[in-house]
């Protein structure tokens, strides 16, 4: 089916362009969502005439879209959630949960407009990208951990597994103390039983 595009769509072609699509992409996708009109003589005719008046609407909210990548690049926002002592998630974090993420911090972000590259199962920082617009795009960053303390850490460059091992290490610590407590302990019982048999000799030999 050949359908001419009302704005950039990635991987298709650009605004103006006559493109061949699959009937289904194009009725369940393209036209209901305002992206593309099926190319009739028409429609095509229609398109010219407005042609100038789309491009400029087009300019006009890619300005935004890029104002808006600018305060959003780069941006950090913390998703706290259950995961075993090896970092995997207990389900994973998705579309809807960046969305809301960045929405609660003062951006508005659909879930269609979060891409990810790979489904997020696993504690620490991950890149999602958020399309703007057709031409605007930003990376922000989820720091995906199991309390506010740890994707604090993470924040600051420390991976689950070197908290693991600082984690590990710290009881180790403890319990070789405890042991240092016992063994005095047992010394300080060992020196006053010394004590108090020497004093018992000398009482004998008195």
């Amino acid at each position: 089916m050949q359908v001419i595009l009302l704005e950039r769509v990635a991987k298709l072609g650009q605004m103006g362009e006559v493109v061949d699509v699959k009937p289904g992409y194009a009725r369940n996708y393209l036209l209901p969502q305002g992206k593309a009109l099926s190319a009739s003589k028409a429609n095509i005719e229609a398109f010219e005439g407005q042609k100038a008046q789309l491009e400029a609407q087009n300019l006009e909210t890619k300005k935004e879209a890029e104002s808006m990548a600018d305060k959003l690049n780069g941006q950090q926002f913390v998703v706290i959630r259950s995961a075993s002592d090896s970092g995997a998630l207990y389900g994973s974090v998705t579309t809807r949960d960046a969305a809301d993420v960045a929405t609660a911090e003062g951006f508005t972000v659909d879930r269609k407009q979060v891409v990810l590259r790979n489904p997020i199962k696993d504690l620490g920082l991950h890149d999602v990208t958020v399309n703007l617009h057709p031409e605007v795009e930003a990376t922000i960053q989820l720091n995906v951990a199991r309390s506010v303390e740890e994707a604090e850490l993470q924040a600051a460059g420390k991976s689950i597994q070197e908290l693991a091992a600082e984690e590990e290490a710290a009881a180790e610590f403890e319990i070789s103390e405890l042991f240092d407590d016992i063994g005095s302990a047992a010394n300080d019982d060992e020196d006053l039983a010394e004590a108090v048999e020497a004093q018992e000799d000398d009482e004998a030999k008195a």
